[in-house]
């Protein structure tokens, strides 16, 4: 089956950009599972490092447009796993801080478990210090 077949991780990690890019957070947050975690390892204190079902999804990133305003994404690389339901995606992301409107560049890494089509788990290993800036500009 090809890379990017509907329902296949890569495929899904790509339309979850695109809706990002689009600021379409219904659509995004309408990719995972009722089910889904999400993980941030390196979250600051004070910001969560666990989210379970779509619900707390839907809470956390549903005015994330309103903290950070996308302009680009670049994927650097897609790797598949030994689990064909498991990938590992690193990519960037550009934009504007809009509490400071100060521009941010960030790599990320992040491992997705797609089950029928939706995100199952997604951890996400991102830059803390850009939920600091997005709360009023921390000094980096």
């Amino acid at each position: 089956m090809p890379t990017h077949a509907p329902g296949r991780p890569e495929a899904v990690f790509r339309q979850g950009l695109a809706f990002l890019r689009a600021k379409d957070m219904p659509g995004f947050i309408g990719l995972f599972a009722d089910d889904a975690v999400v993980e941030f390892p390196f979250a600051p204190p004070g910001r969560p490092r666990r989210l379970d079902g779509r619900g707390a999804v839907h809470d956390y990133l549903i005015d994330y447009p309103d903290t950070f305003d996308v302009h680009r994404v670049d994927v650097d690389t897609v790797h598949r796993t030994a689990d064909p339901e498991v990938i590992v995606a690193e990519f960037s992301a550009q934009g504007t801080v809009v509490a400071t409107g100060e521009p941010y560049e960030s790599p990320y890494v992040a491992v997705l478990t797609v089950r029928d089509g939706r995100i199952a788990h997604y951890r996400d290993y991102w830059n803390p210090l850009l939920a600091l800036a997005a709360d009023g500009g921390a000094e980096a």
